[in-house]
């Protein structure tokens, strides 16, 4: 199959507005959960996953937690301005940014520029007791995005604190409504940790400490990576084909312990999301970088959207996956540092994820073709059951496990 040539308009099915979940359910593990296993399906609830688990498998867990990304200004004359954080720029490391004091940097979506053609944005508000002033400045462009320099006047307070003073979380766009308080809860999984996503990585989203409980209890191993959501992640295809559409940039971070343990299972992993699995998809092609370039920087270390299909290297995942071991030992490192560009969909030759929980995706995206290029095509029987039952669709919707 050409890949590039694939036409998006056959990724289409009709999504009815009521289908779309507003709000999750009251306890996320009393979501529905369908199971497709080698072309048949059926369904059950979602805290009864770790019956379908094989024992002794390894799941694999997105652990980035979402920022309160949106910050509204006002300027003297009423315009409202919205300021949306992309990725840190100065200090461009996430750690690094949430740390920051009195002073960072970030690339930017805004709203209403045309209001925004110059000077300083100002806003007022109160953290920890104290009265602050935050400024804004546009200082030049990358792209699409604003590169826009903050300030703050309390130089004991960290960007995080800055955040939680005065960001708003960014729900999905499509829920068309406003954040509420709840909100923060939910729209976070159980185990988020590591600040950076402006989206959640939902099909994390349906997973309580019970339910991981039942899979440790199964005896079933779990493991942590992060990759930041980045607000592309909505980006709808607007090309007939897929060859015109440019996937975005993520940035993901795998630890040693992470790698030992996937090698340990021989480069097998259920993966929870599909951006756990974009990241140990990636994970083999940063290995084979690897092979042809042992000494590659961290920059190098990006893997384009279309590089599974333009090399195919011959090593196994076991392979690359060491090294990848063998470039942290060699440069003293206890976690691999990439970005992703990776494109998955029909024609994509899975390497490690062999099991999928993820929830059910917009018509005609990104996606839904990762999913159909997971089940080998059969993803209208999936969506056809899903809309037929009953299931909650898009981001506080139900669930799947996949099992082709």
């Amino acid at each position: 199959m050409d890949t590039k040539h694939i036409h998006i308009k056959d990724f289409d099915y009709e999504l009815p507005d009521e289908r779309i979940a507003k709000f999750p359910v009251a306890q996320r593990d009393h979501s529905k959960l369908l199971v497709y296993n080698k072309g048949k399906v059926g369904d059950d609830m979602f805290f009864n996953i770790a019956s379908y688990l094989p024992k002794g498998a390894l799941m694999v867990f997105n652990n980035t937690r979402v920022i309160q990304a949106r910050i509204h200004f006002r300027k003297e004359t009423g315009a409202l301005i919205e300021v949306f954080l992309l990725e840190p720029a100065i200090p461009a490391d996430y750690e690094q940014m949430f740390q920051a004091k009195g002073t960072c940097s970030w690339l930017c979506m805004v709203g209403n520029l045309k209001k925004w053609k110059e000077g300083t944005l100002r806003r007022t508000f109160q953290v920890k007791g104290h009265d602050i002033t935050l400024t804004a400045i546009r200082r030049g462009e990358q792209g699409t995005s604003h590169l826009i320099d903050f300030t703050w006047d309390c130089e004991s307070l960290t960007f995080a604190d800055i955040l939680e003073g005065v960001g708003e979380l960014p729900i999905p766009p499509y829920l068309n409504r406003e954040t509420q308080d709840s909100d923060k809860v939910t729209y976070q999984t159980v185990y988020s940790k590591i600040k950076g996503s402006v989206a959640a990585p939902t099909a994390g989203l349906h997973f309580t400490d019970e339910v991981l409980h039942s899979i440790d209890a199964s005896g079933i191993e779990r493991e942590e990576l992060t990759l930041h959501v980045g607000a592309g992640t909505f980006k709808p295809v607007k090309s007939d084909e897929i060859a015109g559409h440019a996937m975005h940039t993520e940035y993901i971070c795998v630890s040693r312990n992470t790698l030992e343990r996937l090698i340990a299972h021989d480069a097998c992993a259920i993966a929870v999301g599909t951006t756990s699995v974009r990241t140990l998809e990636s994970l083999y092609y940063i290995g084979a970088r690897l092979a042809d370039n042992p000494d590659a920087s961290e920059e190098q270390l990006h893997i384009d959207q279309w590089e599974p299909y333009d090399t195919h290297p011959a090593l196994t995942p076991v392979e690359a996956l060491r090294n990848v071991l063998d470039y942290l030992d060699r440069n003293g490192l206890n976690a691999l540092h990439g970005s992703t560009q990776i494109i998955i969909a029909p024609g994509y030759e899975y390497k490690i994820v062999k099991m999928l929980v993820t929830n059910f995706h917009q018509p005609q995206s990104t996606l839904l073709l990762l999913v159909s290029a997971f089940v080998h095509g059969d993803w209208r029987k999936i969506y056809d059951y899903a809309l037929a039952h009953d299931f909650r669709f898009l981001s506080y919707g139900d669930s799947s496990l996949l099992i082709p």
